[in-house]
């Protein structure tokens, strides 16, 4: 096992393209090509945590939150930072982290939290745009679905909850094959007509590599004709936050009760109860007050995340409730996430959840 096998397992479930511009997803110290001796996984990276790492013979940090956000011009130990880096680096550990781009995607984050209150009939608050991109291929008819299947494992197609989405339109091809090509149809030096299938089929952009790979295995053709287009459609798969609905509805002080139970909240600080009920529910891991204005115009009876700021409280206007449960809190679970990932792809390699509470905010 190398670190590389591991990143592979974590992006193929959250790409990094779709971290923020902000953000500093993936590997921060060691190499892809470390072997490995285990993983342990964690929500923050502080010195603890690498000493704990060390202390139980593994040799990769898997965090939510990565240790360098913003650029280290000096490594003196003068901060939590650059010590923790320091003792990384010194006893060859590598830290990988998955942050925004783990918030984004299915299973992620906010998702987690879902399943933590047992959300149904789930969407994403804030989905992306510029994200799909469209193929359009042609096809001699005896290939068609060769092609076509080929493209669907390789991840285009997928429109919400359906997948293997293509638009096929029949019609006719030409072409004179020149000196020096080898024509799957045809003949060299004559113009040739061939009765062909056109397929037009969408994918994230992060899988144009593989999309194109899998076109360039199946087609018969020797230069194959495709194109490639940007859409503004929206990805209504991969965004920020998510919103869902209680099986039935709560009592809004008792939701919140049972919200701090599970959420093991120090506190909850949240606005004026203005719902009777709770049935509409949305959330997002972190800092999330940025998508207030989301989840009022999705009707919700409550926004859940953390760090909102006083002022920011006002902006309710009544119209939901605001529980700000901590950030910590809100993405603890996150610690799951990479347990079940690695542990479902390689299920007989070492990865333990680290015991270090890193949560910095106490409650008197």
């Amino acid at each position: 096992m190398k670190v590389k096998d591991i990143v592979a397992a974590i992006e193929e479930m959250a790409p990094l393209s779709y971290q923020e511009s902000y953000d500093n997803a993936g590997l921060i110290v060691g190499r892809y090509d470390w072997e490995l001796t285990g993983a342990l996984v964690c929500l923050d990276v502080v010195e603890e945590v690498v000493e704990e790492a060390i202390e139980k013979g593994l040799n990769l940090i898997i965090s939510h939150h990565p240790i360098v956000f913003k650029g280290l011009k000096r490594f003196n130990g003068n901060n939590y930072v650059e010590r923790t880096v320091m003792l990384a680096i010194q006893n060859n550990i590598a830290i990988y982290s998955a942050h925004t781009n783990l918030d984004s995607v299915k299973g992620g984050v906010s998702d987690k939290m879902c399943d933590v209150l047992g959300l149904k009939n789930r969407k994403v608050l804030d989905p992306v745009s510029e994200d799909l991109k469209k193929l359009i291929t042609y096809v001699p008819l005896d290939k068609v679905e060769d092609v076509r299947t080929s493209l669907f494992e390789a991840g285009a197609g997928r429109i919400g909850n359906y997948d293997s989405c293509s638009f096929n339109s029949k019609g006719e091809g030409t072409f004179k094959a020149n000196e020096g090509t080898k024509p799957y149809v045809g003949k060299q030096g004559e113009l040739h007509t061939e009765p062909e299938t056109r397929i037009e089929t969408v994918f994230p952009k992060h899988l144009q590599g593989k999309v194109i790979s899998a076109l360039h295995r199946s087609h018969p053709y020797e230069e194959i004709a495709y194109d490639i287009y940007s859409l503004d459609n929206k990805n209504n798969q991969v965004g920020l936050g998510m919103i869902g609905e209680l099986e039935v509805p709560m009592d809004s002080k008792d939701f919140l009760l049972k919200l701090k139970e599970l959420f093991h909240c120090g506190a909850i600080r949240h606005t004026p109860i203005v719902k009777d009920k709770i049935k509409k529910v949305a959330l997002c891991g972190g800092s999330g007050s940025f998508l207030l204005r989301k989840a009022k115009a999705a009707k919700a009876d409550i926004y859940i995340t953390g760090d909102f700021k006083y002022h920011e409280f006002f902006d309710a206007e009544g119209k939901l409730i605001i529980a700000d449960i901590g950030h910590y809190e809100s993405e603890q679970f996150t610690r799951e996430i990479f347990y079940e990932i690695v542990t479902e792809k390689f299920p007989n390699f070492a990865v333990r959840i680290s015991e270090i509470n890193s949560n910095p905010i106490n409650y008197l």
